[in-house]
């Protein structure tokens, strides 16, 4: 009787164990994010990043992809407090006072050092985790002689050129912001004059950069890190940064939780692993951008030594919060002259 009693106890625990199984599975948390496209392409940083976060939270790490950073924004704003994301990861400082505007994110809870980033980094709701000045890219084969100034691809080159559409892109954004850093009122006047060589305008930057790999034009709108990938995927130094007088405009990407998480705990802990040494020695050769912490094993040589911080070009956020409809209402009718 005790034996059988024992016998019970234990199937009633088998049972139990074998029924929790399943349950235990079913109840592991999913952590949603919300990021681009390219972070999640099978070459790009969020293959990488997922199996090292769920192994350490014990979690599904769920990568939502959507075209650019500015649609991001377009789809929180869609989705309002609705939004099943828990983060949201690839906007960047140009979006920032927008996204915050909204009033769907949430204050991150952490200390944020930056090291390697131009300026530091101070902002309760944003982190960091990646930057690079954008820059045209050229094929050295095709442009023996690349201009030296964006007042010289406006006014003295006749090199054609591959850009991204502000209303969609982050890039396309960055140029925009870098003409009207350049040219001020002048702006629209140097849209008009580049207008003619511009062969397209593409919604995002895969699109051009593919364009751009096709023989399209020889000059592609991207960022100064967008060399090494070729240096150490391709093993060719053929695609060069061209380097501006003027200085470079700046973009440093970021993320946020939402205050509709229902995963807060995961959400703050994936927000301080995007800072880790894991993630950041991943984002330089996946993302193709500087990380804002130095890997301790150090960058790649292909990654040189990021311009002079003095030529950085940047408007504060409010700043272009506050201008961004118009300036790509004065883009819109200039390219349309």
């Amino acid at each position: 009787m005790r034996t059988t009693g024992r016998l019970a106890a234990a199937l009633i625990a088998l049972g139990l164990a074998a029924g929790a199984a399943p349950a235990q599975a079913e109840d592991r948390p999913t952590l949603t994010v919300y990021t681009y496209d390219s972070f999640v392409a099978e070459w790009g940083p969020g293959p990488k990043i997922e199996p090292l976060f769920e192994a350490e939270c014990g979690c599904d790490l769920d990568f939502v992809g959507v075209e650019d950073g500015v649609a991001l924004l377009s789809r929180l704003r869609l989705e309002g407090a609705r939004s099943s994301a828990d983060i949201v990861l690839g906007l960047d400082t140009n979006l920032v006072a927008e996204a915050r505007a909204t009033g769907l994110l949430a204050s991150h809870g952490l200390k944020v050092e930056a090291p390697m980033l131009p300026g530091g980094w101070d902002d309760t709701t944003f982190v960091p985790y990646d930057w690079s000045y954008f820059a045209f890219v050229y094929d050295s084969e095709a442009l023996k002689t690349p201009p030296a100034s964006l007042h010289a691809l406006v006014e003295d080159s006749d090199a054609e050129i591959l850009i991204e559409d502000p209303r969609t892109s982050t890039p396309g954004l960055g140029l925009l912001l870098w003409m009207k850093k350049v040219y001020g009122d002048g702006a629209a006047d140097a849209w008009e004059a580049l207008r003619p060589r511009i062969v397209t305008v593409s919604t995002g930057w895969s699109e051009a950069y593919g364009l751009f790999k096709q023989g399209e034009a020889p000059m592609v709108f991207s960022y100064t890190t967008s060399p090494a990938y070729h240096i150490i995927a391709e093993g060719t130094e053929r695609y060069k940064a061209a380097i501006f007088e003027e200085g470079h405009y700046m973009q440093v990407e970021v993320a946020a939780m939402l205050k509709g998480s229902d995963q807060p705990k995961l959400a703050r802990q994936f927000l301080s692993f995007l800072l880790s040494d894991a993630v950041q020695a991943i984002l330089p050769t996946t993302n193709w951008m500087y990380p804002v912490i130095a890997p301790k094993d150090g960058l790649p040589e292909a990654f040189a030594a990021p311009l002079d911080p003095a030529k950085a070009l940047v408007y504060s956020p409010d700043e272009v919060a506050e201008h961004r409809d118009g300036w790509i209402r004065e883009w819109l009718s200039a390219m349309s002259r």
